[in-house]
């Protein structure tokens, strides 16, 4: 059964080695990641699943201690999904999930046994509503931390360039998000979703499934813009 679960943004600068003199812009949206996973880690889940995009259109899980990697944006940095030995047979952590491993290494009182899920944009909503049904039943206290940005088609300079539709597109989701609305999440417009570059659409529809009949409440803690891109914090307890 689905306990808990933190949502937040995954752009790697996130991380203050990475952002460097830009750090300070997303302060905010830290702080309330930390917030969020901090709750997520308090909730006692005996399992956390982080879900967050991936490389390819299929659903890619990763085992504890799967390593990630920062050098492909200049900073000699690695994470590691959880603890215990290295695995994941070599392969690595796509940028998503890397960026929930140091979410989570931030957390001192997270000590549940944790996996990864990767969820490629082409996606369809069907199957990763099924996922996330099937990763609730998977133990008695499931929590997820899911990763996943908005439209990056918010202002003229964003990675996407200027789209009409992206502001509404992404107050849609972070009504939905604080409400903790799981079908509006599962609803969430699939083509259009692609066109405005969300790549939290399939994450966010894991955990539709996931929180299907589980009667949790949400919190929206932060939303924003910074970079043309659409950045939602929210805790659903």
């Amino acid at each position: 059964m689905l306990v808990a679960a933190a949502l937040c943004p995954c752009p790697p600068l996130l991380v203050p080695e990475i952002a460097a003199g830009a750090a300070p812009e997303l302060a905010s949206a830290r702080a309330a990641c930390a917030e969020a996973v901090g709750a997520l880690a308090a909730s006692r889940p005996d399992r956390l699943v982080v879900v967050g995009p991936g490389r390819s259109g299929v659903l890619e899980t990763y085992p504890a201690g799967t390593r990630g990697s920062f050098r492909g944006f200049g900073v000699e940095l690695e994470v590691r999904l959880g603890e215990g030995p290295e695995a994941g047979g070599g392969r690595t952590l796509p940028y998503g999930l890397a960026v929930g491993a140091w979410l989570l290494a931030r957390v001192d009182r997270c000590a549940s046994p944790v996996e990864g899920v990767a969820v490629g944009q082409e996606t369809p909503g069907a199957r990763c509503r099924a996922a996330g049904r099937e990763l609730r039943e998977s133990s008695d206290r499931v929590a997820m931390l899911v990763l996943g940005d908005g439209s990056a088609c918010r202002t003229l300079k964003a990675p996407g360039y200027l789209d009409a539709r992206a502001e509404p597109f992404d107050a849609d989701v972070a009504r939905a998000l604080a409400a903790a609305d799981t079908g509006a999440l599962g609803a969430l417009d699939e083509e259009l979703a692609r066109t405005l570059r969300v790549s939290g659409r399939g994450p966010w529809q894991v955990l539709a499934g996931a929180a299907e009949g589980a009667s949790l409440g949400g919190a929206l803690l932060y939303e924003g813009a910074p970079y043309g891109v659409g950045y939602l914090v929210a805790s659903w307890s």
